[in-house]
C-alpha cells in the first residue's frame, strides 16, 4: 500500500515572540520539524512533503538534508487550505496520506506505526488520531455514536452541554484516503467566523457521504504541539525524560537524569557513567566505560572507550581510549587526542593531533600543531601559532620534553627525543636528541636594591 506524509509547517507562531519559524525550534538539539520528519521516515514513510508558509527560506534551508518535497502556502488560510497547497504532492496516487503538525515534536514512531496499520486495517477513509483529557480546556471533541463509530469533530467553541463533557480530543493528525481526501477538499468551504478551510471539515463531508471513519487513541503528551516557549520548555523536558531513560535501559549510568541533557541523536554505549550536569550535544558518540563528571559540554564528538572527562569543553573532536580530560580543558574543533593521553587543567587545544601516551598536564596551549606520542608539556607552555595575519604549524616529534614556560613560535620543528629548557622561546627546528636553550644568561648586579633606594 502507497504510503506518504503531508507535515502541516506553515504557521506564523505568534505566540512563541521570536524571529525563527515555530518549526524550527528545536527539542534536545534538533529543530521541532526534523522530528516529525525522522519519526514519518523511520516509520517506513518515504515520500513526505512539508508545507511551508511563513519563513519558508530557513524552514527549507534546515530541512535540505531530509530528502523531502515541499509545498508552499502564501496565505495562511487554515488547515484545509494547507492540504489544499498539496494537492501537486499528492497527484493522482492511490493509498494512505498522514497528515501531522511540525510543531508537534513528541510524536513516536511506535504510534505513527499503528495508527497508520489500524487505519489499513480498519479500512477507514479516514482516521483521526485522538487523545482523552480529563481536562479538554478548547480542543476540539471527538463526537462518537452509540456504537462508539466517530460521527464528528464539534470545535470547543461550538460544543452543547453534552459534548463539552466529552473528554476524547482532536489532535489536528490524522490519516486518510488519499482520493477520498482529494474530492472532500474540493467542497470545502469558508463559510465561518474566520474565513478559513478547516481539514475538520473533511470528516463531516465523509460522514454525510457514509464514509467509515476511524479513531486511534494516543497518548496526550504525544500529541501535544509547541505554541510558546513555555511549551517548548515543557516538550523538552518530555524528551529529554525519553532520552534519558533509553540511555539507562541501554546500560548507561545516569547518576541524576533531572540534570542530565542529552540531544536526540548522541550514542552512548554502556556502563557509561554520567554524573549531572553534563551537557552532550549533535551527533556526539561515547563509547563504554567512560567517565564524565560534573558539568562537561561535549559536541559533535567521538570519544573512545573509557575515557575520563571532568568539567571541560569538546567540540567536533575525536578522543582515544584511556585518556582523560579536565578539569578545565577546552578542546576546540579538529582535534585528535591519543590513546592514553593525558589532557589537564586549563589546557587548551585547538586544531591538533595530540598522540598516545602524551601528556599536557597543565597551564598550556596548542594550536595548529602536530605533536608524536610519548611527549611531556611543561606547565605554561604555548605554541605561537598566530603573526597577526596568519597561521602556522608546529611539529614535535615523539618522546619530546617540552619544558615549563616555552614559546613554540611555528612554523617550527622540534624532532624526536628532544628537550626545551624551561623558559625558552623556540624559534628554530630543534634536532633529534638536542636541548635547546633559548633565554638570556641570568645576571645578578650586587646591591642593586639598596643603591637603587628600593630597600625597605
Amino acid at each position: 500500500m502507497y504510503k506518504c506524509a503531508i507535515i502541516l509547517a506553515a504557521g506564523e507562531g505568534k505566540r512563541m515572540k521570536s524571529n525563527i519559524p515555530k518549526v524550527m525550534h528545536k527539542v534536545c538539539g534538533k529543530e521541532m520539524i526534523n522530528h516529525v520528519i525522522d519519526v514519518m521516515k523511520n516509520a517506513d514513510i518515504e515520500m513526505v512533503d512539508v508545507v511551508i508558509g511563513k519563513g519558508a527560506a530557513e524552514v527549507k534551508k534546515g530541512t535540505e538534508s531530509k530528502n523531502i518535497s515541499y509545498s508552499v502556502q502564501k496565505e495562511q488560510l487554515g488547515t484545509g487550505h494547507a492540504v489544499m497547497c498539496a494537492k501537486e504532492f499528492l497527484g493522482n496516487n492511490k493509498g494512505t496520506v498522514a497528515i501531522f503538525v511540525g510543531d508537534g515534536p513528541l510524536i513516536t514512531e511506535a504510534t505513527v506505526s499503528a495508527l497508520l496499520n489500524y487505519h489499513e486495517k480498519g479500512n477507514f477513509k479516514a482516521t483521526i488520531l485522538t487523545s482523552k483529557m480529563d481536562n479538554p480546556a478548547k480542543y476540539g471533541r471527538i463526537i462518537r455514536s452509540d456504537n462508539g463509530d466517530v460521527k464528528k469533530i464539534v470545535e470547543f467553541k461550538d460544543c452543547n452541554e453534552s459534548e463539552v463533557l466529552v473528554k476524547e480530543i482532536n489532535s489536528g493528525m490524522y490519516c486518510f484516503d488519499i482520493e477520498e481526501l482529494l474530492n472532500s477538499l474540493d467542497k470545502l468551504n469558508n463559510n465561518n467566523a474566520q474565513k478559513e478551510y478547516y481539514l475538520t471539515d473533511v470528516i463531516g463531508i465523509l460522514e454525510n457521504q457514509g464514509a467509515k471513519v476511524g479513531a486511534f487513541n494516543a497518548p496526550i503528551e504525544e500529541i501535544t504541539a509547541v505554541n510558546s516557549k513555555i511549551e517548548l520548555a515543557d516538550a523538552e523536558a518530555i524528551m529529554r525524560r525519553r532520552i534519558n531513560r533509553k540511555h539507562m535501559e541501554n546500560g548507561v549510568t545516569l547518576m541524576d537524569p533531572n540534570n542530565t541533557y542529552i540531544d536526540s541523536e548522541v550514542i552512548i554505549g554502556k556502563d557509561t557513567v554520567i554524573y549531572p550536569g553534563n551537557v552532550l550535544q549533535g551527533k556526539t558518540i561515547i563509547k563504554e566505560e567512560c567517565v564524565l563528571y560534573p558539568n562537561n559540554r561535549i559536541e559533535d564528538s567521538i570519544l573512545e572507550k573509557g575515557i575520563v572527562i571532568q568539567s571541560s569543553v569538546v567540540i567536533e573532536s575525536q578522543i582515544g581510549e584511556k585518556t582523560t580530560v579536565g578539569p578545565y580543558a577546552y578542546i576546540r574543533p579538529e582535534s585528535s587526542i591519543g590513546k592514553h593521553a593525558r589532557i589537564g587543567d586549563f589546557v587548551e587545544i585547538k586544531k591538533s593531533t595530540i598522540g598516545d601516551n602524551t601528556k599536557v598536564s597543565h597551564l598550556t596551549y596548542i594550536g595548529d600543531a602536530q605533536v608524536g606520542s610519548g611527549c611531556n608539556f611543561g606547565c605554561g607552555t604555548v605554541v605561537v601559532n598566530y603573526d597577526g595575519i596568519s597561521k602556522y604549524k608546529t611539529i614535535i616529534g615523539n618522546n619530546v620534553f617540552i619544558g615549563c614556560n616555552t614559546n613554540l613560535v611555528a612554523p617550527v620543528t622540534v624532532n624526536d627525543n628532544a628537550y626545551t629548557a624551561a623558559g625558552s622561546t623556540i624559534t628554530n627546528e630543534v634536532p633529534k636528541n638536542d636541548l635547546a636553550i633559548a633565554r638570556a644568561r641570568q645576571k645578578n648586579i650586587k646591591n642593586w636594591v639598596v643603591r637603587s633606594g628600593h630597600s625597605k
